[in-house]
């Protein structure tokens, strides 16, 4: 029986590149001269430093452009609120959200039944599979999916007949 996963994965060592491109860019950036804006990465959550919320602005738009060209699809951000951490400095945190969480495969089983797609669907963790009889029905299964805000990058893994 023909089956494939839903995953919403990030590669890891493609988001450190990106943070490194855009720690290079800003330190070598005439309006960063001086300043002490960067980007930490611990875990799954990354921090912006600058002077003010302008310029974390400023960062946060380098760091945009470099994950993009990395393939890191930037809808895993959740951004929180610019603070101030004293001395006049500002910083930014962005967590990156990555696996389909419980709430969310059971929300995504329950928009399959409603289309009436003849799929069978399990959640397995953090992943959902689906199965059909046919690969047409996974394909329709697919293309549903796509067009559903889910508020995830999601991504079609383990596809066999």
């Amino acid at each position: 029986m023909p089956s494939f996963d839903v995953v919403s994965e990030l590669d890891w060592h493609e988001v450190t590149n990106g943070m490194d491109q855009a720690n290079r860019e800003i330190a070598n950036r005439f309006d960063f001269k001086g300043s002490d804006a960067r980007i930490e990465r611990s875990d799954e959550t990354l921090t912006l430093y600058a002077e003010d919320e302008f310029k974390i602005g400023q960062v946060r738009d380098i760091l945009d452009t470099k994950l993009v060209k990395r393939g890191i699809d930037i809808a895993c951000m959740e951004i929180g609120e610019v603070r101030e951490r004293g001395a006049g400095q500002a910083q930014l945190e962005i967590k990156l959200r990555h696996g389909l969480d419980t709430t969310l495969s059971k929300s995504l089983v329950k928009k399959i039944k409603a289309e009436k797609l003849k799929v069978q669907t399990a959640i397995q963790g953090d992943q959902l599979r689906i199965s059909g009889k046919k690969r047409d029905e996974l394909q329709s299964a697919i293309a549903f999916l796509k067009n559903e805000e889910v508020g995830l990058p999601l991504q079609y893994i383990n596809f066999r007949d």
